[in-house]
């Protein structure tokens, strides 16, 4: 006989999901998903060439390690994440994050600037998976988007003038702030190199006719294969020493190398912060990215999984010299575009890019530094979501300060504070918007048939009974402004709160009531509630403070309520004197009075 203890077969089945979320949707695949999915996983690594090298070159990486961030960590997000269509890998975002924030610490490009970038993407993870653990998938949703806007369009800025020498052929010092750089820009315009610069024209204007003519064409590739075409033109006709034209260098043609994160205690303690602003900007990238596909492919998705499958792929992907990886915009799109049915498509990029890799990486000593500027001005531009500014420029007076303090803030301060101080605003804000409930006079509508409730200030209202509507949370922070409405009301009207929007109740927000009754009771009146959910109810049970309201004091139905309130506690000698007969609940008790 089975044990009554024994586990269900479903719930066997929920647990080996949770553990491998790819048992989930691994049924669906079949001969057509693999294909499609293959097809998508190619188109993805043939983009990310390019833009891994750029990629790299934002975070003051070696060119390489743009490419290894993009191999093992998207497989294991693919295998270990929520989202069909999500393509984990190096990001802007996340580049020019690192860059900021580590070369302060040591020389990029440089061993030890490469080490604590590898710490950091450990840490990062780390972070990560514990937040999927303790169930935060949600914190995410605190995000405002506006911050996210502000940051983007500031970060691409800053990518813009990060390429200036290398698009313009200039001599610039490193580690120079967003003004600084735009000073000496324009202080050496005598100093421009005219073969460099014909290169990254060349390659900006390619990459803007192919995608806006030839869109089925990867444009960064056409883009930087014109940058090298000319670039060879002119090696060839006036020497590599006339022109100045520098290249990126051969790559090595090898899979990730295992690398070693620096866990002292010293280091650890520098990085924290970083990783910290770094995790928020890597979790709001990704799952913004996985909501929105999600929405067009129907699916489901999982927050708190997908906050496991980042910390995962961060955390394996430090071992094999991958710096921050999250959710990347135009490969995550690509993908979904070019077919992929499953999160092989993705899993596919990650191993076919090593087999690309091997082939191509020798030949990269033929990219010109110039192309990649190109390439890189063509990624800023597409990073300034100029559509939502402007409508969050229109919207709201609040989301346009939040907007506009986080992007000043990228620009002329650290970019884990600019986050930071992005993510306090919105907080702030919405803290002051759920601080501030709704509380509505409700009053009769005289002109409506049955007497419908409105909250037209202008009409009349009763001389002893007054009813309002809370709509919002009543917790601590909202207390204070609640009970201020509570004083405008004199205490000796009957007061019926219609809770209907009350959604949730704190120990806070229950003295309030009670304390509201005690104090209606004491002036000659009573507090009434109408329509209180069963949460509601059971917070006020459960601290013993529905004794102070009454239970006989709180309604299920209007009308109840009404004829309970008018005909056994108003004084009715006043409503006889009263001309507005408010309610129809008056009629009727004039009519009975005449009868009697």
């Amino acid at each position: 006989m089975e044990s009554a203890a024994a586990p269900s077969d479903k719930q066997c089945s929920l647990y080996w999901y949770k553990i491998f979320p790819f048992l989930r949707w691994l049924p669906m695949v079949n001969r057509h998903t693999l294909r499609a999915d293959a097809v998508a996983g190619l188109t993805g690594a043939i983009l990310v060439l390019p833009q891994g090298v750029a990629f790299a070159a934002i975070a003051g990486m070696p060119p390489e390690y743009g490419l290894y961030a993009a191999m093992v960590p998207a497989i294991i997000a693919a295998l270990f994440g929520s989202s069909w269509h999500l393509v984990s890998g190096p990001t802007t975002a996340a580049s020019i994050v690192l860059f900021a924030s580590l070369s302060t610490f040591a020389e990029p490009a440089s061993s030890e600037f490469v080490s604590l970038a590898i710490t950091l993407t450990l840490m990062v993870g780390i972070i990560q998976f514990v937040m999927g653990m303790v169930r935060l998938g949600t914190l995410v949703n605190f995000i405002s988007h506006s911050v996210v806007v502000g940051f983007t369009a500031g970060a691409a800025i800053l990518i813009g003038t990060s390429q200036i020498k290398n698009f313009f052929g200039l001599e610039m010092e490193r580690g120079l702030h967003f003004h600084e750089m735009v000073m000496q820009f324009f202080s050496r315009l005598s100093e421009i190199n005219p073969y460099v610069t014909g290169i990254a024209v060349a390659t900006l204007v390619t990459g803007i006719l192919v995608k806006r003519f030839i869109p089925r064409v990867p444009y960064m590739i056409a883009a930087l294969a014109m940058g090298s075409v000319v670039a060879a033109i002119l090696n060839n006709r006036y020497s590599a020493e006339l022109t100045g034209i520098s290249s990126v260098g051969a790559l090595p043609a090898s899979l990730p190398p295992l690398s070693a994160p620096d866990l002292s205690l010293e280091t650890i303690r520098q990085l924290a912060p970083v990783a910290v602003a770094a995790t928020l900007l890597a979790l709001t990238e990704a799952v913004s990215i996985a909501r929105s596909l999600a929405v067009r492919s129907g699916q489901r998705l999982d927050g708190n999984q997908e906050f496991l499958g980042q910390g995962l792929s961060n955390i394996v992907g430090s071992f094999f010299s991958s710096y921050v990886a999250t959710g990347s915009f135009n490969r995550s799109g690509v993908n979904y575009d070019a077919g992929a049915r499953t999160p092989l498509a993705a899993a596919f990029a990650g191993v076919m890019l090593m087999g690309i890799v091997i082939l191509v990486a020798p030949y990269a000593y033929l990219l010109p530094n110039a192309a990649m500027a190109g390439i890189l001005f063509l990624v800023a531009w597409g990073l300034i979501d100029f559509h939502h500014i402007r409508h969050i420029l229109r919207a709201s007076g609040s989301e346009t300060g939040v907007l506009a303090t986080t992007f000043f803030s990228t620009l002329f301060l650290e970019l884990e504070l600019a986050i930071m101080l992005g993510v306090m605003l919105s907080l702030i804000i919405y803290l002051s918007r759920t601080s501030r409930p709704q509380v509505l006079p409700r009053v009769p509508d005289p002109s409506h048939p049955k007497r419908a409730f409105t909250t037209n200030s202008s009409l009349a209202t009763c001389p002893q009974f007054k009813i309002i509507r809370i709509d919002g949370s009543l917790f601590f922070g909202a207390v204070d402004y609640v009970e201020q409405r509570f004083q405008a009301i004199d205490p000796r009207e009957h007061l019926l709160v219609v809770a209907k929007g009350m959604n949730f109740v704190d120990m806070a927000g229950a003295e309030l009531l009670a304390k509201e009754a005690s104090r209606r009771r004491q002036a000659g009146g009573k507090l009434y509630l109408y329509e209180v959910k069963d949460k509601v109810c059971n917070m006020l049970r459960r601290t013993g403070l529905i004794t102070s309201i009454g239970d006989e004091n709180i309604f299920n139905s209007k009308t109840r309520a009404l004829e309970c309130v008018i005909n056994d506690h108003l004084d009715h000698a006043v409503c006889r004197t009263c001309r507005h007969r408010v309610f129809n609940e008056c009629e009727k008790l004039a009519v009975r009075e005449a009868n009697a």
